[in-house]
């Protein structure tokens, strides 16, 4: 689990760092599609990542709200 943590924050830095770049209006057009491109890959590995932590955390608070309201399963 904590090398998928460390995975998104790692994707997380370098799409900061390529939005970064891209902003600077410094780079050849081949090289900011590049950039472009790669960050494209790095924004939808960081939306599933969180898509999945959210679904988790959903699932958890499912488990514990039952757990804390046993009666509502019998409904």
């Amino acid at each position: 689990m904590a090398e998928k943590t460390e995975s998104f924050e790692k994707a997380l830095e370098e799409l900061e760092s390529i939005v970064e770049k891209l902003q600077s209006d410094q780079l050849p057009l081949d090289e900011s599609i590049s950039l472009f491109e790669k960050g494209t890959k790095l924004s939808k590995l960081c939306s599933k990542t969180l898509v999945s932590a959210e679904k988790k955390i959903d699932s958890l608070l499912s488990e514990l709200q039952s757990y804390d309201n046993p009666s509502s399963e019998k409904e």
